[in-house]
């Protein structure tokens, strides 16, 4: 008889419980049983694992009684992460390696049938969960995903490309050589990256004319607000919309981090894109759940993988009423919280909201260039596609004219996203250090403590707010977007004039 135990890690949102594997070999009729509430992937891990110890030449105890169990038995497993620590168990148990030594490590990595160790997602959000708990520990890894990994420099992580590598550690009689990462080939000792940020493609110089949709892509970036582009087809929307990430002030470590993790968590993060913000575009026809998170167990959604960065929701109308509704509570919170019927997960979602949509259904409402075939009752319905509280939580509402082919040949060229990103990050590092948190974020008394509203200026604000009907949500929104053009000017108190032009942005929609 034989039992060895093996540290792992499994995977419930940004969280990564401790799992341990415990492998017993007795004496009886040979069998292989897998328990500890395993999913499929993780059930057939019983195949890949006798073909992967079978074909490295090592023996696998094919006349003995095998059990495996997931500790702890109520928290959920899925994934191929399991395979590794699973064959490592068993090899440690029938005496192949030292099973005293496996204690020092954690180990994840998905089996091939030839023992060649395949990458598992959520290395980095693994990783950041052990930095976040505090926990020193060494992680054993297949080479991509110990890249991954290494990026958070708390962990200590070592990469191995076939199980062999990771077999011939632990039978060493020198243990300095496998703590050092000099042992064999295949093995080795993976360290951080230098985190340098990745330079964007698209510039905002690129976009001719639109000084109004500029001036309001700057002032959204600077205080993190939403915005919302309305216009015909063809005047640039999706231009700007795909140039507002080179806006964003550069991202602090922590920003970096959590941004990867999750798309780490589906497979989707690459080093190209470190510290640069994310960008999530998904499609009008684009469930609830695929942008706000779901399944079982629960992964994130676009909004998670915009954590940091900007979602583009192109042609908003068209989306599903109960799609655009769920980002209601995000908007407000940073946070998603997905709950199933045994499992609850929670995805941080501080995204900014970009926002693009035609006036009415054949999208010429209003143009100079093309008449509009649409019917005042069906300008109406079309725009009231979308809800007023979600109207309300965007900040910014900004008109994108068509310019004619002679306005857009004669237009000179504008500024550069570089130029526009400095005089954002400053505004933006202004705001932190008076408040410590964006002036979109301004809540109750900090708004009241950190407006700094010159006399005729809230004077002026009181007038507007009754004239135009506006909800409270919706004046101190206007005061957020004042703030933020206050501290672009680099002025301590909002003036009458940062006041008036924060007013024309929250504009409702246009109605026939």
């Amino acid at each position: 008889m034989g039992l060895a135990l093996v540290q792992s890690r499994a995977l419930l949102g940004l969280q990564a419980p401790a799992v341990t594997v415990e492998v017993h070999l007795a004496n009886g009729l040979p069998s292989f049983t897998l328990v500890g509430l395993a999913d499929v992937e993780v059930k057939e891990a019983r195949e890949r694992v006798r073909a992967a110890i079978v074909n490295a030449g090592l023996q696998f105890p094919n006349n003995q009684r095998i059990t495996v169990n997931l500790a702890p038995a109520d928290l959920p497993k899925d994934s191929g992460r399991f395979d590794l620590p699973i064959a490592l168990g068993i090899l440690a148990a029938s005496g192949q390696i030292d099973a005293q030594r496996l204690a020092d490590y954690e180990f994840a990595g998905e089996l091939s049938l030839t023992g060649a160790l395949r990458p598992v997602r959520g290395a980095l959000a693994t990783a950041l969960a052990l930095q976040r708990q505090q926990q020193r520990v060494r992680l054993v890894l297949p080479p991509d995903s110990a890249l991954e990994a290494a990026f958070v420099p708390a962990i200590e992580v070592f990469g191995a490309a076939h199980l062999l590598d990771v077999v011939r550690q632990f039978i060493a009689h020198d243990a300095t050589a496998s703590e050092q990462g000099d042992g064999v080939e295949g093995w080795q000792r993976v360290h951080s990256r230098p985190a340098e940020a990745s330079l964007q493609s698209l510039d905002l110089r690129e976009v001719r004319g639109q000084m109004q949709a500029k001036r309001a892509l700057e002032i959204a970036a600077a205080g993190a607000h939403g915005v919302l582009m309305i216009g015909p087809p063809g005047s640039g929307k999706s231009m700007l919309a795909q140039r507002f990430a080179g806006l964003l002030p550069g991202m602090t470590d922590e920003e970096a981090l959590e941004a990867a993790a999750i798309a780490s968590l589906s497979g989707r993060f690459t080093p190209q894109l470190w510290r640069q913000r994310p960008f999530a575009a998904p499609h009008h026809t684009a469930s609830s759940i695929a942008l706000v998170g779901g399944g079982s167990p629960p992964r994130p959604g676009e909004i998670s993988y915009a954590h940091c960065g900007a979602l583009f929701l192109d042609e908003l109308p068209e989306f599903a009423r109960s799609a655009l509704e769920a980002l209601r509570e995000p908007l407000e919170t940073g946070r998603i919280t997905i709950v199933r019927a045994v499992q609850r997960a929670e995805f941080p979602a501080r995204f900014q909201l970009v926002a693009a949509m035609n006036p009415c259904p054949c999208g010429y409402w209003g143009s100079r260039v093309r008449a509009c075939r649409c019917s005042p009752d069906q300008v109406a319905r079309y725009q009231a596609r979308i809800s007023g509280p979600l109207l309300d939580r965007i900040d910014l509402h900004v008109e994108v004219a068509a310019l004619s082919p002679e306005e857009l040949l004669a237009a000179p060229e504008g500024e550069s996203s570089t130029a526009v990103q400095q005089r954002v990050s400053a505004a933006r590092d202004k705001a932190l250090q008076r408040q410590g948190l964006p002036n979109h974020q301004l809540q109750g008394v900090q708004l009241d403590k950190h407006l700094q509203l010159e006399p005729e200026a809230l004077t002026f604000a009181h007038k507007a707010a009754a004239r135009l009907g506006w909800s409270a949500r919706g004046t101190h929104r206007a005061l957020k977007v004042a703030r933020t053009i206050a501290d672009l000017a680099d002025s301590d108190a909002i003036t009458q004039t940062h006041l008036a032009e924060a007013l024309q942005y929250r504009r409702a929609l246009m109605q026939p």
